[in-house]
């Protein structure tokens, strides 16, 4: 599931973003609870899956970017958008550091 979010398969979170300028919140939903999954049973100590890494760093860092210029059509309200960023950024530092960010 994150592997086809990450990877910007046909209806993923991304894919939309990107192409078609949409913030599709069933596709947000389905792709944070994913990256909420895989923190939540991810093994630094023995795994080495290096597209994870680059994902998690990327989707924290670019949605931003992104969703940033003027000309974006932003999800409504503000907060939702903004409360939505901070998620992502916040699961890469789970990601990261292993723990919740709640936690560190």
């Amino acid at each position: 599931m994150l592997r086809s979010e990450f990877g910007c398969d046909d209806g993923s979170f991304l894919l939309r973003l990107r192409i078609e300028l949409e913030w599709d919140r069933a596709a947000f939903a389905r792709m944070e609870a994913a990256m909420r999954v895989v923190c939540a049973g991810y093994d630094r100590r023995e795994a080495s899956d290096q597209w994870l890494a680059e994902g998690f760093h990327f989707v924290s860092t670019w949605v931003d970017g992104h969703t940033a210029h003027p000309s974006f059509p932003r999800p409504q309200p503000e907060s939702y958008h903004t409360a939505s960023l901070d998620r992502l950024r916040a699961l890469a530092t789970w990601f990261s550091r292993g723990v919740p960010a709640d936690q560190t």
